[in-house]
């Protein structure tokens, strides 16, 4: 299955905050860039390719001029990142940064998720997918989705792929062919 991942346009929100499931807007000039975004990806993209996005506008407003009517899927959102949605970085306990950077897989923000039950959720909705006959698949989604599918997809080590970044508006292709992923 061919997968199409786009990550939205960039945010109004300072890079200083962390967000994950905050419902976020997008930026005055990803506002003003949206409608050439959207033309410049389209002629990138398949005309039968199914299009997914996840549920927080930052995403839909880009699916949504892609396509006349996306499907939304919770399972391609973003982290939830719990207590910590909208605190600063550095207001954020250094004791529960340097935990999660002990353990980046299973450790649980207080409130949200782990990024091991993020890893389960995408991979459930690829899954889920190939096996409904999918055969290409466009997803506005999130740099976390992103990184999670190409990860697993490649069979990249997880301190490997949780380092990648990707520019906001940017266009990434990947063959499905599930795997774990990998520890070390």
């Amino acid at each position: 299955m061919q997968v199409f991942l786009i990550r939205h346009p960039s945010t109004a929100v300072p890079s200083t905050l962390c967000y994950g499931r905050t419902d976020v807007e997008l930026s005055s000039k990803a506002t003003r860039e949206l409608d050439g975004l959207a033309e410049s990806l389209r002629a990138r993209l398949p005309r039968d390719a199914e299009l997914y996005s996840s549920p927080l506008r930052r995403c839909r407003e880009l699916a949504e001029r892609l396509h006349p009517s996306p499907i939304v899927d919770t399972r391609i959102g973003e982290l939830d990142f719990g207590e910590w949605e909208t605190r600063p970085w550095d207001a954020i306990p250094r004791a529960e940064l340097d935990a999660w950077a002990v353990a980046p897989l299973e450790y649980t923000i207080p409130g949200g998720e782990s990024v091991a039950r993020m890893c389960a959720r995408v991979a459930e909705f690829l899954e889920e997918r190939q096996a409904a006959g999918s055969e290409r698949l466009a997803l506005v989604t999130h740099a976390g989705v992103i990184k999670i599918a190409l990860g697993i997809a490649r069979g990249v080590p997880t301190q490997e792929w949780m380092a990648w970044r990707f520019e906001h508006g940017s266009l990434h292709v990947l063959e499905w062919q599930p795997r774990r992923l990998s520890g070390a």
